[in-house]
C-alpha cells in the first residue's frame, strides 16, 4: 500500500505549500501532483497522526517547521487554513481529541483577524504590537522546552538503556579453624615458661652461716681420726646441696682452726695430697 503524509487526501486535506501550488502532498519526499486510484486511506489515519503530538502547539510548531515558515513572521492565513483543515478531519470521529485543538484553532483565526483589519496608530511614538507576537513568544518557549527535553530523553534512564544489577552474596559460610599439633602445643607452652622465668622478680636474702659452727663441726670429724684428707672435710658441705656459700664458709673455718693451733695441715711433699689432724690430744 503506498504511503502516504497525514493531509495528502484531497479535498479535504489542506493543500500543503511548499514552492509548488500544483502539488497537494509528498510521497517518499517527492511532490505529487495526481491522486492515485488505487489509495486507500484508513479512517483512523488522522486520528493516530494527531495523538502523535503532544498538543496544540506541537502540532502548530510542525505545520510551520514543516514548510520552513519564518516563526518570527508566520503567514496566519496559510497555517491557519492548514490548521483548520486538520481539525475538521478528526473532529466528527473524535470530538473529545479535536476539543483539544479547537482552542488553538480560535486564537488563529483571532490572530488572522485582527492582522486584516487596518493597525491605528498609537499615540505616542512606539510601534503597534503585531498581534502575533503573544503566539510566537509561547511557539519559541515551547520549542525550546522541546529540545531541551530531546537532550534529557537521549540520556541513559535507569530501566530503559540499562538495569541495575543484583547479587547474593552468601555470608552464611562455616569458619574453619586450623588444626594444631602436640608439638606447636609444647613449644608454646614452653615459650610461656621462658617468659615467666624472664618476669619474675629476684629476691636476694642473706643465710646466715656460723663460722664458729663450722669450726665445731671440723672438730668432730677430726676427732679419733689420726690424719683426714683436706678434700673429705669438705664432702658433707657439697653433699648438702647449698652451693659455694658454705664450702667458703667452711675453708675459712679450716683456716681459723689453724690459726688457733687447733689443727694441722700437712703435707709430705710436693703434689701429695694435703692431710689434717688435731694438734692436741682429745680427752
Amino acid at each position: 500500500m503506498n504511503e502516504i503524509e497525514p493531509g495528502s487526501a484531497a479535498p479535504l486535506i489542506p493543500e500543503v505549500t511548499d514552492g509548488m501550488s500544483e502539488s497537494f502532498a509528498r510521497l517518499y519526499g517527492e511532490p505529487l501532483f495526481q491522486l492515485p486510484t488505487d489509495l486507500y486511506i484508513p479512517p483512523d489515519a488522522l486520528e493516530i497522526f494527531l495523538e502523535a503530538f503532544e498538543g496544540p502547539l506541537d502540532l502548530l510548531l510542525y505545520l510551520i517547521r514543516k514548510q520552513n515558515f519564518n516563526v518570527l513572521d508566520i503567514p496566519m492565513a496559510e497555517v491557519t487554513q492548514q490548521y483548520l483543515g486538520y481539525i475538521e478531519q478528526i473532529r466528527h470521529r473524535n470530538l473529545e481529541l479535536a476539543a483539544e485543538y479547537l482552542l488553538m484553532a480560535a486564537m488563529l483565526i483571532e490572530i488572522k483577524s485582527r492582522m486584516l483589519l487596518p493597525m491605528k496608530k498609537a499615540d505616542s511614538d512606539e510601534e503597534v504590537e503585531d498581534p502575533r507576537a503573544e503566539l510566537v513568544r509561547r511557539l519559541l518557549e515551547y520549542e525550546r522546552m522541546k529540545l531541551a527535553a530531546q537532550e534529557l530523553d537521549k540520556m541513559p534512564v535507569l530501566g530503559r538503556d540499562f538495569y541495575k544489577a543484583n547479587g547474593h552474596v552468601d555470608t552464611t559460610a562455616v569458619v574453619t579453624w586450623p588444626e594444631i599439633n602436640t608439638l606447636d602445643l609444647q613449644a608454646a607452652w614452653m615459650d610461656v615458661l621462658h617468659r615467666a622465668k624472664l618476669n619474675q622478680h629476684h629476691t636476694i636474702t642473706r643465710e646466715q652461716l656460723s663460722v664458729r659452727d663450722f669450726m665445731t663441726r671440723i672438730l668432730r670429724r677430726l676427732q679419733g681420726e689420726r690424719f683426714v684428707e683436706f678434700t673429705d672435710l669438705f664432702a658433707d658441705a657439697i653433699a648438702s646441696g647449698k652451693g659455694a656459700p658454705v664450702v667458703v664458709v667452711n675453708f675459712i673455718a679450716m683456716l681459723e682452726l689453724s690459726r688457733e693451733s687447733l689443727i694441722e695441715i700437712t703435707q709430705a711433699e710436693p703434689y701429695a695430697p694435703i692431710y689434717v689432724r688435731l694438734s692436741y690430744t682429745p680427752n
